[in-house]
């Protein structure tokens, strides 16, 4: 048998090299006869008393460029978080030299570009400062006409700890408290990272999320998920840039449509840095849609935006999310030609669609709709949060974010919250979105904690958000700006103790940042895509109460974000009925095989030194246990190995199941208003992703192996689901449809398994019935006691339900799906015995069914089909997908199989 090869495809994937020699490479420039010398490559890299002096490579960091050298291990390696702790607790000095063509010095004006520098720094060019950074989520231009030399140019970029700006600026601000100061102790993070723009911080307090921040991604200072690494370096491109009269900045498209001539536009900006006055054409053309235009331009010194709007001659093919349709993306090519021969030539891809948030009343509800209308069609969004794929960037690579949106993808999600302690990602993440149909949610990096409101703190925020909505917004994938993480929620449940007579000013302080500022900027901006404050929040019934809401977790309006770790999670009745749950999750541990990479053997137990300094998140590996415990028997080998082998798997059990459960509840209450509440439109659970090797809310480990999460999220969901669930002694199984318009016409397959026997003890089907387009239809609906007495030999703790819908015809059109009538702790009769056969196939035996069946093939990079799965039958073939060669030999000597009864 041929076994099954993942693969992926390059895309956009643009590599530059630069040469080792002290001249600086010339690159080939678009741009309106600008030379362009790329500063990337070897720099030297020194620390603040010269005790360390090292080569290094720019973009990077100091963390990697010390471990490429051989000065440190891998950071991310047991406890090295704290041994590493002083390298962010220096200073560091970038230095390079270069030579500039004298053909390229003669030219009139000369400007180093920083794409990003991390973060603090001061920045000079053969001795003079030509200026300092702060903020790690923008570009910085410095003017150098007439500093270069004639022979060897020196630029040194010294920065400066962030730990130590941070708390210098904390100190500065005494006017008034800016909450919080540091994270809780179990996060082993740093502190005051909200002043600065840097990576953030987290944590939760009992069942409410917390977090922290800075002009760079603050998840570096600490997270409940991942490390404190608070990174020093240039994390982006240096480049050189001279030219004689102008310069294009950037470029954005904005596809437009007219309702009221059902036609379309697409708008193009160009922005320019002019240094003598010019005029010249500017040429656009979709050459698919055979439409182009030719405009006057004229250019005066200064930088400047210049509008064109090309009308199209012929009708276009829509932009659909994933599951709704195709992806159709057009070349557009801008070619821009001055009088004196300088030009200018790109292209982009553009997609036509447009993009609703409704927000507006429900019959029989108080409130406000909240749900997203994609080219006129309501859509429920599937998805999870997205956050810092590493904590070093510069290690983030084109494969490891293609791995994940193509594990987003394969779980039939269509959506992605990039959540905003983290980074605004790099260009291949939104491009790769718009051809997969994964809809953005884009936070702005501010994420739980307030912030100061200095004039230079202001500033550096308005130019961040200006640029990244010009590098953003000609993105389809982008559907929704946010202006931060729970810091309305912050406010107005008094997260950090703030006396009512001082509230007033804090209120201030966050509408003078948020919509004075952000918002006013994005609307600026960007026409073309609604812009909420907060997430959670109550949206327009925020904005009526002065942004900050008395409840901004009212499920009657908005977005919610919805933990409890305690309480039981196979409750469905605990759940907000919200409109939209932007957040929820369970923890679970990660596999032994992505542990075992940066741990030894006597960390192997839940009690070891390691899993509690892993853990980030207050009570974490209790509050999974005791979950567990409610349901299912906590393992008990004798064996050390073995027993943490299996809590990982019980953990990653109870993770799927709390998950599955609390989704299907969202998927089905689309359509119900109860007491008021329902009309749920979209479900992104927390987190698709982890940033290092430890225990967190994702269902995708740290480097890319799926956990049971992932692969049950395949089937909860599916465009067409069948949700069971116990309502008041009866079974009640819907029919779930994503579908716009095809209604469907379903039966339920209905059986009862006896945990003795593969044979179902007795089968069921329903009446055919019509599952309504994009809703939520009861299909099935029986009393369990009747049930079970209908059925013979069977009681709750002796059978499970599975069951499924299929058309009229007997055709199975929605997964297998299953719902236990007591917990598997109390099971009767389960009992599994396994053997595997295996050429790239993983044949099971059993003598009885199995639930939970999970395999490992630990560090074989790849995924199986299915897993995590009921096994109904005597004999069943799961398929590997590997993503490099591998053998029969190698997968059978590093299988490892388990289910519910081998941890008992």
């Amino acid at each position: 048998m041929n076994h099954v090869v993942w693969s992926f495809a390059c895309v956009y994937l643009l590599e530059v090299t630069c040469p080792d020699s002290a001249l600086a490479s010339e690159e080939k420039s678009p741009s309106l006869g600008v030379d362009v010398i790329s500063l990337n490559g070897k720099w030297q890299l020194m620390n603040s008393n010269s005790s360390v002096s090292v080569s290094a490579e720019v973009p990077g960091c100091v963390h990697t460029t010390l471990q490429r050298q051989g000065f440190i291990s891998d950071p991310y390696y047991r406890f090295n978080d704290l041994a590493y702790r002083w390298i962010s607790l220096d200073n560091w000095t970038y230095t390079t030299s270069f030579s500039v063509p004298s053909h390229v010095r003669g030219k009139g004006k000369a400007v180093l570009v920083f794409e990003g520098v991390d973060t603090v720094s001061t920045i000079s060019l053969n001795g003079l400062t030509i200026g300092k950074t702060d903020n790690m989520f923008r570009r910085y231009d410095f003017d150098v006409t007439g500093l270069l030399k004639d022979e060897e140019n020196v630029l040194q970029v010294w920065i400066m700890s962030a730990v130590t700006y941070a708390s210098q600026r904390s100190h500065a601000h005494t006017e008034y408290r800016v909450p919080p100061d540091c994270p809780p102790p179990v996060q082993k993070g740093e502190c005051h990272v909200n002043f600065i723009r840097k990576v953030q911080t987290f944590t939760v307090y009992g069942d409410i999320p917390l977090l922290f921040s800075f002009f760079f991604a603050q998840s570096s200072f600490s997270w409940d998920w991942g490390p404190s690494f608070p990174t020093l370096g240039i994390w982006k491109g240096v480049r050189l840039e001279v030219f004689n009269t102008s310069r294009v900045l950037s470029y954005t498209t904005s596809p437009k449509y007219d309702s009221k001539h059902s036609s379309w536009t697409v708008e193009v900006e160009l922005f320019f840095d002019v240094f003598v006055a010019s005029k010249g054409l500017v040429h656009l053309s979709i050459p698919l849609l055979q439409s182009e235009a030719e405009f006057q331009l004229s250019l005066t010194p200064g930088q400047s935006k210049k509008s064109f709007v090309l009308q199209l001659n012929q009708s276009v093919s829509l932009w659909w999310p994933f599951g709704h349709g195709e992806q159709f993306l057009y070349y557009l090519t801008i070619d821009v030609s001055l009088e004196g021969g300088e030009t200018f030539n790109a292209d982009r891809m553009v997609a036509f669609r447009t993009v609703e948030l409704v927000q507006e009343p429900i019959p029989s509800s108080p409130g406000l709709s909240f749900y997203f209308r994609i080219n006129g069609k309501p859509i429920f969004l599937k998805g999870s949060n997205w956050i810092p794929v590493h904590a070093f960037q510069d290690q983030v690579t084109t494969d490891m974010i293609t791995i994940l949106l193509r594990s987003a993808q394969k779980a039939n999600m269509n959506a992605l919250r990039v959540w905003g302690g983290g980074v605004y990602e790099q260009d291949i993440f939104y491009s790769l979105c718009d051809m997969y149909g994964i809809m953005i949610w884009q936070d702005f990096m501010f994420a739980c904690a307030l912030y100061p409101t200095e004039k230079d703190f202001i500033q550096t925020v308005r130019e961040e958000v200006t640029q990244q909505v010009r590098r953003l917004k000609s993105h389809p994938s982008v559907v929704i700006w946010s202006g931060n993480n729970e810091n309305e929620a912050a406010i107005a449940t008094d997260w950090f103790n703030i006396p009512v007579a001082a509230r007033p000013l804090y209120v201030k302080d966050y509408v003078h940042l948020y919509v004075e500022n952000i918002r006013d900027i994005v609307l600026q901006e960007d026409s073309t895509r609604p812009f909420l404050v907060s997430s959670p929040t109550n949206g327009v019934e925020s904005e009526k109460e002065g942004w900050v809401a008395k409840d901004p977790y009212d499920p009657h309006y908005g977005d919610t974000h919805f933990y409890s770790y305690y309480k039981d999670c196979w409750d469905w009745t605990a759940f907000p009925r919200t409109r939209f749950a932007s957040e929820y999750g369970f923890q679970s541990w990660p596999s032994l095989s992505t542990l075992s990479k940066v741990s030894v053997s006597s960390d192997w137990d839940f009690s070891s030194n390691f899993s509690a300094h892993r853990q980030h998140h207050e009570d974490g590996n209790q509050q999974m246990l005791k979950q567990a415990e409610l349901h299912y028997i906590l393992p008990n080998s004798t064996d050390p190995l073995q027993k943490y082998r299996d809590t990982i798997y019980i953990t990653q059990v109870m993770q799927a199941q709390c998950v599955k459960i609390q989704t299907e509840f969202y998927r089905r209450s689309r359509s119900d208003i109860v007491e008021g509440k329902g009309h749920t439109m979209g479900t992104l659970y927390w987190q698709l992703n982890d940033i290092w090797q430890g225990p967190s809310w994702s269902s995708v480990e740290f480097g890319g192996k799926w956990k049971m999460l992932h692969y049950w999220a395949t089937d909860f969901y599916a465009p067409i689901l069948s949700a069971g669930v116990e309502d008041k002694g009866d079974l009640l199984i819907y029919g779930v449809s994503d579908s716009h318009s095809e209604k469907h016409n379903v039966k339920a397959k209905v059986k009862l398994h006896s945990w003795s026997s593969f044979n179902a003890v007795c089968s069921l089907e329903s009446n055919v019935t019509t599952i309504k387009a994009g809703g939520s239809t009861l299909v099935f609906q029986h009393s369990i006691s009747a049930l079970l007495t209908q059925c013979g030999n069977c009681t709750r703790r002796s059978c499970i339900v599975t069951f499924h819908l299929s058309s009229p015809e007997g055709q199975m059109i929605s997964p297998h799906n299953h719902i236990f009538l007591s917990s598997p702790r109390y099971a009767e009769g389960l009992d599994v015995t396994e053997r595997k056969e295996l050429n790239f196939f993983v044949t099971l035996h059993c003598s009885f069914p199995a639930v939970y069946v999970w395999l490992d093939v630990d560090n074989i990079p790849g995924h199986f089909d299915v897993n995590g799965f009921l096994m109904l039958s005597k004999k069943s073939t799961v398929i590997f997908g590997a993503w490099r060669p591998t053998t029969a030999e190698e997968i059978t000597s590093n299988l490892h199989i388990t289910s519910l009864r081998d941890v008992y």
